[in-house]
């Protein structure tokens, strides 16, 4: 796997209804463990890719649902209303960047590198990921200014 600092993938959901072109920096490579992501994705953790929100351009109707997430922020998830596949998602605690699944690429996702897990205090002992990066029980601490 390569590192990459830009993206520049498009995407669809099961239907072909809905079309994601996602290009830009990306912010972000990381596994998360929170009990919604393991609902979302069927598994211990999903696999996220942060991008800036004008990275991310959406054609197609889409519908969201929008829920109290455990920090206190609104996390709301943007599905296709025909197929329900999530396209991306967006938290009340960073509305300038969008959260898109790398599982989205399917078969052109071969870049995706997480560098660490974090609400790590949900995410199952069966579900194996990489213990040489960083666990972190909720979000990564904030550098300091």
């Amino acid at each position: 796997m390569s590192r990459i600092e830009q993206i520049d993938q498009k995407a669809n959901c099961d239907c072909g209804a809905v079309n994601l072109h996602a290009n830009g920096r990306v912010v972000s490579m990381f596994q998360c463990g929170c009990r919604n992501c393991q609902k979302v994705s069927g598994g211990g953790h999903s696999c996220v890719v942060l991008v800036p929100a004008n990275a991310v351009q959406i054609t197609g109707e889409t519908k969201s649902f929008a829920r109290p997430a455990d920090s206190g922020a609104t996390f709301t998830r943007h599905f296709c209303p025909e197929c329900g596949t999530t396209l991306y998602a967006e938290s009340s605690r960073a509305p300038a960047f969008r959260i898109l699944l790398a599982g989205l690429f399917a078969g052109e996702n071969d870049w995706y590198a997480p560098n660490q897990l974090i609400f790590s205090r949900h995410h199952p002992e069966w579900d194996l990921v990489d213990s040489a990066f960083p666990h972190y029980d909720t979000y990564r601490p904030e550098k300091p200014v």
